[in-house]
């Protein structure tokens, strides 16, 4: 059985994206294994709470992923 674990900032994503992210990973993985697949491919979207990221050594906050880029 397929399966897929997409970890996100909670609060980052609205329902229709999560769906999204669901479905085009199933179509994904149909096209790598076949229709056969689908029936069986699991796609868990998991939302973390903000300040349970790190990167580079620092605590990530949903709030500097919203920033324009370069600021």
């Amino acid at each position: 059985m397929p399966f897929a674990n997409f970890k996100v900032p909670a609060g980052s994503l609205d329902e229709e994206q999560k769906e999204l992210i669901v479905t085009r990973t199933t179509e994904l993985y149909v096209e790598i294994y076949g229709e056969r697949s689908r029936a069986g491919t699991m796609v868990l979207v998991e939302e973390v709470p903000d300040g349970g990221w790190g990167i580079g050594g620092g605590v990530l906050k949903l709030a500097m992923l919203q920033e324009p880029a370069g600021d």
